[in-house]
């Protein structure tokens, strides 16, 4: 499912406008962004938790030449861990 599709869907269960709902994702996209980038955490009960992992510096190799070694930089990963009414609901 990509963004439009989302949008229709969210229009259709919702009784909104397909230009209301995208606004509304939009929105929610947006603070869901903010609050990673603070470094905050966003709980949705039931459903999940987006938040940010620190990623170690490390060492990699490149496929082309196996020989050569290149450092990877630590970094932060925005995850997204699935609550239980979600993974419940999937597994019915």
């Amino acid at each position: 499912m990509n963004k439009a599709e989302l949008v229709a869907k969210m229009a259709e269960h919702s009784g909104l406008t397909k230009k209301d709902a995208e606004a509304g994702l939009n929105a929610f996209m947006k603070a869901v962004e903010e609050a990673l980038y603070a470094g905050d955490k966003v709980q949705l009960v039931g459903f999940g938790t987006f938040e940010t992992r620190e990623r170690a510096a490390r060492q990699g190799r490149n496929p082309r030449n196996p020989e050569q070694v290149i450092e990877i930089p630590a970094s932060k990963a925005p995850v997204f861990k699935a609550g239980k009414g979600l993974k419940d609901m999937i597994n019915k």
